[in-house]
């Protein structure tokens, strides 16, 4: 199989994790504040404080949710295919 088979389904499941972990972040940010909805930045009546801490958790649950649906992703997809979608050696050299 070919590496172009991925992107579609990696772009699916991106969109799937995006929704899981915006529902995830409303329930982490109402167990910590008491708020069912978190502060956005151009809301007058909420302080700096409370806008970055709400900002900082939900790129942190963002990025670990991508993080994990990547990985799991390009991990099956090696699996059915024997065939590893991303990269392959270090990208840093």
């Amino acid at each position: 199989m070919n590496k172009v088979l991925y992107r579609p389904l990696g772009m699916l499941f991106g969109v799937l994790g995006g929704i899981a972990a915006s529902r995830l972040f409303a329930q982490v940010w109402k167990m910590i504040s008491g708020d069912r909805v978190a502060p956005t930045a151009t809301q007058r009546d909420r302080g700096w404080g409370e806008v970055l801490l709400a900002a900082t958790i939900q790129g942190a649950i963002f990025g670990l949710v991508k993080a994990a649906i990547d990985r799991g992703g390009a991990t099956g997809y090696d699996k059915l295919t024997g065939e590893w979608p991303g990269d392959t050696e270090d990208v840093d050299k």
